[in-house]
């Protein structure tokens, strides 16, 4: 199974690695990334995070070859806070948030996440989950698509193509992924379709509104903050702006003195910026990964310290 981990060197160099501490992969996928957090730590332990069956069973069959020195926790990442208390784990060294979906995971047609192959309407991560694509696109109102289209996918044609969604599935529900790809097609016409690609954009709202990604991703980092033992570091890798933004202003929150005190001579503690940015702008993958990888291409990684 081949499986590039984004970034992989820039993560570790910036997580500031000690063996005796405590890290959190939240995004565990197929241990691209944990596999060398394991390697580096000693009497230090590692709890990785995944909703995603198949990729922790795949990474357990990895990490048990590196070291016994970690745990994997199947759950949302959204919940990772509770979740590490009930271990008694209340502070961490480090935590990386890796936000693209994993190759295997976009490669296996069964999924449905991707529009180049025929699949069933799926995109759950985690497949006890109820809610999946084919129930969005064949019972969610014309303006709900509408909505989270233009939302989550940045979609400016979305009220056409839900449009287009709401007259076929009257005729019969929309199944399949290349399904769906037809009708993208058909409510935009040809020439708008192999221009600009909305399928990209409707696919990858679909899969935020299955997995929740953003409200997790949203409640999950103050969380991940407050957790971090001082000079700690938490580093983030985003895939497209609606993550980037979030990640972005929730730092800038948090590194920054409270507007309230702003100004005055002495800062009281419980007003000053509780982290540092490591990086004013986005680290970027470097051309030779990026030929090498061409899913890193978008990809933009944020690292904060806490002080």
């Amino acid at each position: 199974m081949k499986h590039y981990s984004v970034m992989l060197n820039e993560v570790i160099d910036n997580l500031n690695i000690k063996d005796n501490g405590i890290y959190v992969d939240a995004t565990l996928g197929y241990a691209g990334m944990s596999k060398e957090i394991l390697k580096r730590l000693k009497s230090g332990t590692l709890i990785a995070i995944d909703q995603d069956e198949e990729a922790r069973k795949y990474s357990n069959e990895v990490l048990k070859k590196v070291g016994g020195n970690y745990q994997i926790l199947p759950i949302n990442f959204k919940n990772m806070k509770s979740e590490l208390n009930k271990l008694d784990i209340y502070k961490v060294d480090g935590i990386i948030f890796d936000l693209g979906f994993s190759s295997p995971q976009i490669d296996d047609e069964k999924r449905g996440f991707s529009f180049m192959h025929d699949a069933p309407l799926d995109m759950r991560m985690n497949l006890a989950s109820k809610l999946d694509a084919k129930y969005i696109v064949n019972n969610y109102s014309e303006d709900d698509l509408t909505k989270y289209f233009y939302e989550y996918g940045e979609e400016k044609l979305a009220k056409a193509i839900s449009k287009g969604i709401v007259i076929e599935r009257k005729k019969k529900n929309i199944k399949t992924t290349l399904k769906l790809v037809e009708v993208i097609k058909n409510s935009v016409g040809a020439n708008y379709f192999y221009k600009n690609h909305p399928e990209r954009k409707i696919f990858q709202a679909l899969r935020i509104l299955v997995n929740d990604e953003l409200n997790a991703l949203e409640s999950v980092l103050p969380d991940a903050i407050d957790m971090l033992n001082e000079g700690g570091r938490i580093c983030v890798i985003t895939f497209h702006s609606l993550e980037d933004r979030i990640v972005k202003n929730i730092f800038k929150k948090y590194s920054e003195v409270e507007p309230i005190v702003k100004g005055l001579p002495n800062i009281p503690k419980e007003y000053q910026p509780i982290i540092k940015l490591i990086n004013k702008k986005p680290i970027t993958a470097s051309d030779e990964e990026i030929k090498e990888n061409s899913r890193s291409h978008s990809a933009k990684l944020r690292v904060i310290e806490r002080i």
